[in-house]
């Protein structure tokens, strides 16, 4: 068993621990929380042992050998370091950190530590997408990869009526780029490695954050083109485009339940299968599997591919001026 202690009790947290429940190597046994009676409220909805309200505490117990960071974006990084520094392995929320340097100071102290680092991207661990790897092939030399991920956010509409709530206010690294825009990047850069260059652009608010984007990467042969949203929706599937062949990833590409393969003759090929389990149980699957076999890195949720995805949004926030307190740390 790795006994699991999760920092934040929101709803992604929520979704994380439902997904996992039925992974028989998963035991939760911690919970953090600022105050003392949030973690009891959490505790008492998931029969957990103990409840923490320090950081340094938690990560000193005995209590557990692995975190789960689903905290604020800018405190990623301090709060990841600090667990590793007390060898548990840290599972930590996309975007894995504010910036590039923060990327780095977690790959180092990973390695350091001998600990597992993963970043929770659940797109590329669902088993539709080793099935776009493995169907690449078919489309042929490779000319263009598209991705779009736009969804009106519910915390907009507080924004317009004044109220500026964390998903819109850069002290906490939060904007449409790092909310959105990483299910974009990521799976790019898994498939297509580093673009040679990118070329973003943006629309700001007042408060400082990014409310949607676009960036247009250039690699030796083919092209992408990434758009993202938090203003308002978009109903576009994404696609990786080919000379002989089209791969159609339906719905949004956070989730990959429907591909089709719409080749030049007119046929179409299904290359998806239904998910057995929810999407994030398999981050979690592989995660565990990691720490029980004795590794510290995933060879699909690379370290490689989360410090090029910290470059590829770091290059587009300074193209379109969106710099965050954490940057100046």
């Amino acid at each position: 068993m790795v006994k699991f202690g999760v920092i934040g009790t929101n709803w992604i947290t929520d979704r994380f621990l439902e997904s996992v429940k039925d992974l028989e190597d998963f035991e939760l046994t911690a919970v953090f929380s600022r105050t003392e009676q949030k973690a009891n409220e959490f505790a008492r909805k998931y029969n957990i042992a103990k409840t923490f309200t320090d950081y340094e505490d938690m990560a000193k117990s005995d209590a557990i050998d692995a975190v789960y960071i689903a905290s604020p974006n800018y405190v990623h990084s301090e709060q990841a370091i600090g667990f590793m520094n007390h060898k548990k392995h840290v599972l930590c929320e996309k975007p894995l950190a504010s910036n590039i340097k923060q990327t780095q100071a977690m790959i180092d102290a990973a390695t350091k530590n001998g600990v597992v680092l993963m970043e929770a991207m659940r797109t590329t661990l669902v088993p539709n997408f080793r099935r776009i790897q493995n169907h690449l092939h078919k489309l042929g030399k490779v000319r263009r990869y598209v991705a779009s991920y736009s969804k009106y956010s519910s915390r907009y509409d507080a924004y317009k009526a004044g109220t500026v709530l964390n998903a819109f206010n850069p002290s906490y690294s939060n904007g449409s780029l790092m909310d959105l825009g990483v299910y974009c990047i990521y799976p790019m850069v898994v498939l297509f490695g580093e673009p040679q260059s990118i070329k973003a652009s943006g629309i700001m608010l007042e408060s400082g954050a990014d409310g949607s984007g676009s960036i247009l990467a250039q690699y030796n042969e083919m092209d992408a083109v990434i758009m993202y949203s938090k203003m308002n929706d978009s109903y576009l599937p994404s696609e990786i485009q080919g000379e002989e062949a089209s791969m159609v990833i339906h719905d949004n590409i956070s989730t990959p339940h429907h591909v089709e393969i719409k080749y030049r003759d007119g046929s179409v090929e299904t290359i998806s299968e239904p998910h057995e389990q929810q999407d994030m149980y398999y981050e979690g699957q592989e995660f565990i599997r990691l720490v029980q076999e004795g590794k510290n890195m995933s060879t699909i949720n690379t370290f490689q591919n989360s410090l090029t995805t910290a470059v590829i949004m770091e290059t587009a926030r300074k193209q379109i001026g969106l710099i965050y307190p954490a940057d100046q740390s």
